[in-house]
């Protein structure tokens, strides 16, 4: 339920230095395990729980070798439509505004069934017998904070960024 909850769980991260950073600052063990062995090592206990979206959790059964489910909703998916700027300046000012539309319609539209399919998925993991809990996102937020802004990644961000971040 909080960050110190989390002291010596081995928690399967993606490989790469930022994801094992997020582990870090969770409070858990991270621990990088190729996503195509999440369920072997959760069966056999070389990982104690696992950081993936729900639609994943169910695609790939994890729901079958764990008994519970915390969301912290650590990381929130920002969907969106990359173009490269020689890309871009090649469209003409209505190309773009369309684009543009069509961009905003899109993403909006994908959070809309995004938060859909996870309030029915929780439903559907409580059926499968497993708790689901609501940590306290505070203690989570304010951790993850604290171990940020005494990180080497802190100073690489122009400054105010980040509240304007976390005043979203």
């Amino acid at each position: 339920m909080t960050p110190a909850d989390l002291a010596g769980v081995k928690l399967r991260m993606p490989g790469g230095e930022g994801w094992q950073f997020i582990g870090e600052a969770l409070g858990a063990n991270p621990t990088p395990v190729a996503f195509t062995e999440v369920y072997t090592a959760l069966q056999t206990g070389a990982v104690d729980g696992q950081d993936n979206a729900l639609p994943a959790d169910k695609s790939m059964k994890f729901y079958e070798v764990t008994d519970q489910i915390i969301l912290t909703n650590h990381v929130v998916a920002n969907n969106l439509l990359s173009i490269s700027d020689s890309t871009w300046n090649k469209l003409s000012a209505d190309q773009q505004a369309k684009v543009q539309e069509c961009a905003t319609s899109y993403r909006k539209q994908l959070d809309n069934i995004m938060l859909s399919q996870e309030s029915e998925l929780v439903d559907f993991f409580k059926e499968q017998g497993l708790k689901v809990y609501d940590p306290d996102r505070d203690a989570f937020r304010k951790h993850v904070l604290e171990v940020y802004l005494n990180s080497k990644y802190a100073k690489d961000w122009p400054e105010g960024l980040l509240d304007k971040i976390n005043a979203l």
